[in-house]
């Protein structure tokens, strides 16, 4: 063991991997564990909380998906003003002021009394919800070697979906208003870790050599032809994995309604399931992707694996909440591409608006489940709630392996580079 742990250290010595870079990249595993922890939280305790605040049982599956939505707006909006303040002003500020603003909105969050101050909150917490991931995938990116850059985005996402799986936990164990307070707590809390942190070396090599390169320029990926193909790209090919969660895993109790289960499995349950499958699925795209050295081809694989997936949650038998449960786990291990696409959102841009890209992006997917429960609630009344549910994620999962034809291989990309 000891002459392993030696061998690994002289690799890191080796590839300029010092301590400093890996404090940074394992705070922001940590702040995206935090992350993950408050932005599941309201799937997790969606019925509970609206109970709580006097929702009739009849209108907990429309403001459920109103709720959702708005804070998918705010990832939207946060997505966008982190990723322009990464690129202008840094990515660790965003670390710090992403964290400390959605923390203080979840905390706020286990006061609320109504529904309307409940959905002004969820927004706000998705505004500061924006930016840790973004920034955390921009800082490994930039700071990592290039053959190790995909690992360190893979530490990070998979450190961060087990986040879900302790806020399941966690709402299990305490009431949704002390979960929501637990995590606003844990994000004040890793701010004190965060005075450590590194910047990334090609922003200040742009910062000092390149001040006549335009910044944070969001409009730059909506004007420029060439960048928006990119942008639009990226975004439709992550948006199935939070269709695949927004959509079955947040409204498990209607699919298990319409599957004609006796016994309801609980939302928080099979968030805790989906999420330990995105664990092992993120952590073998990661490996899967450096042995193929390929982005593209590993996210193609599970492409595969999660309309295989999807097939199985719908005909295969749910006769049991073990059953249904263990068909959670096996789409979230489909899902388990995040962290190689999130990465290929950060390699195809340049460092001047890299953190605005790869911050946006992956907020622009979450955003995605707007429309996505917009389609959904409109088909229920057509051809039922299971139905709905596997129209809308084809036609997102066609867009996606359609868009990825279009992306360029991005493994061995040098990043040291400014868009004109």
């Amino acid at each position: 063991m000891r002459g392993r742990m030696n061998k690994i250290r002289q690799l890191l010595k080796d590839e300029n991997i010092d301590r400093a870079t890996l404090l940074t990249v394992l705070v922001a595993a940590l702040g995206y564990f935090v992350d993950i922890f408050d932005l599941l939280m309201f799937s997790i305790v969606r019925i509970k909380s609206l109970v709580s605040l006097g929702v009739p049982e009849a209108e907990l599956l429309s403001t459920g998906v109103y709720l959702l939505n708005v804070q998918m707006a705010g990832l939207l909006v946060g997505g966008i003003l982190w990723g322009i303040w990464g690129d202008r002003m840094g990515r660790i500020s965003v670390l710090f002021g992403s964290i400390l603003l959605y923390s203080i909105a979840n905390i706020a969050n286990g006061f609320v009394d109504s529904v309307e101050t409940y959905a002004v909150l969820r927004f706000v917490a998705g505004v500061g919800l924006a930016g840790e991931l973004g920034a955390g995938v921009t800082l490994a990116s930039e700071l990592f070697p290039r053959a190790w850059r995909g690992l360190g985005t893979t530490f990070i996402a998979s450190i961060g979906v087990s986040g879900a799986v302790f806020a399941a936990i966690v709402a299990e164990m305490t009431d949704w208003r002390t979960a929501y307070i637990i995590g606003g707590c844990m994000g004040l809390a890793l701010l004190v870790l965060r005075v450590n942190v590194r910047e990334s070396v090609l922003y200040e090599k742009m910062s000092q050599k390149t001040a006549g390169v335009s910044r944070g320029n969001f409009l730059m990926l909506l004007t420029n032809r060439k960048l928006f193909i990119k942008y639009i790209a990226v975004i439709l090919v992550g948006a199935p994995l939070w269709g695949m969660v927004g959509l079955f895993i947040t409204f498990t109790p209607e699919f298990a309604k319409d599957f004609g289960m006796t016994i309801i499995p609980k939302a928080g349950t099979a968030v805790l399931a989906c999420y330990a499958g995105l664990f092992v699925g993120d952590a073998f795209s990661g490996l899967l992707s450096q042995y193929l050295r390929s982005r593209r081809k590993a996210v193609a694989v599970f492409l595969v694996l999660m309309s295989i997936s999807i097939l199985a949650y719908v005909l295969a038998p749910h006769e049991s909440l073990g059953e249904y449960y263990s068909l959670c786990f096996l789409m979230g291990i489909g899902a388990g591409y995040w962290a190689m696409f999130v990465q290929m959102g950060a390699e195809q841009f340049g460092t001047n608006i890299r953190a605005t890209a790869a911050t946006s992006i992956p907020n622009m997917v979450r955003a995605f489940i707007i429309p996505a429960t917009g389609a959904f609630h409109f088909l229920i009344p057509l051809v039922g709630v299971t139905m709905a549910g596997v129209t809308v994620l084809a036609v997102m999962i066609s867009f996606a392996a359609a868009s990825l034809m279009v992306l360029k291989e991005t493994f061995d990309t040098d990043l040291d580079y400014v868009e004109g």
